[in-house]
């Protein structure tokens, strides 16, 4: 599985978010807190809005604000609103590829690694990420 910068930024974003539910962020703020580039930000928060994982507010006192509580929002959510499909063969969906012959059974393969990727990143939400000790020495939160 590829992680692009523009999914690990969402993430990192929404995790941003996700520490100050159900306040409000502001983007600016997001950008500085997880070094991510602001113009970049903008459309990412675009994405999130439009898949309806945020919501935005105008004004002074504006900014985004997750549309549910961390707990209901998976980092497969996340990763789908930015990047589309999970996992990809060829450019097209894994359920796209068709093979014959010796490599008939290859399909399957890819299905395989597909439904283990949704199976890890569909059970990670934000406020599992977000629990002290998530991300100490480089484990994972427990998602199994």
């Amino acid at each position: 599985m590829y992680v692009s910068a523009r999914s690990d930024y969402a993430v990192r974003a929404m995790l941003a978010v996700a520490q100050r539910h159900p306040e409000v962020v502001k983007a600016a703020a997001l950008a500085a807190s997880q070094d991510i580039p602001y113009s970049f930000l903008q459309g990412i928060l675009l994405d999130l809005r439009r898949a309806g994982l945020l919501h935005s507010l105008r004004g002074a006192d504006g900014g985004y604000a997750l549309t549910r509580d961390p707990g209901q929002i998976t980092v497969g959510d996340v990763l789908r609103a930015t990047g589309g499909a999970l996992t990809t063969v060829r450019g097209a969906p894994a359920g796209v590829a068709t093979y014959h012959g010796v490599a008939a059974g290859l399909g399957e393969v890819w299905l395989s690694v597909h439904r283990a990727i949704e199976g890890v990143v569909d059970r990670a939400s934000l406020a599992d990420l977000l629990e002290p000790g998530a991300g100490a020495a480089g484990r994972a939160p427990r998602v199994a």
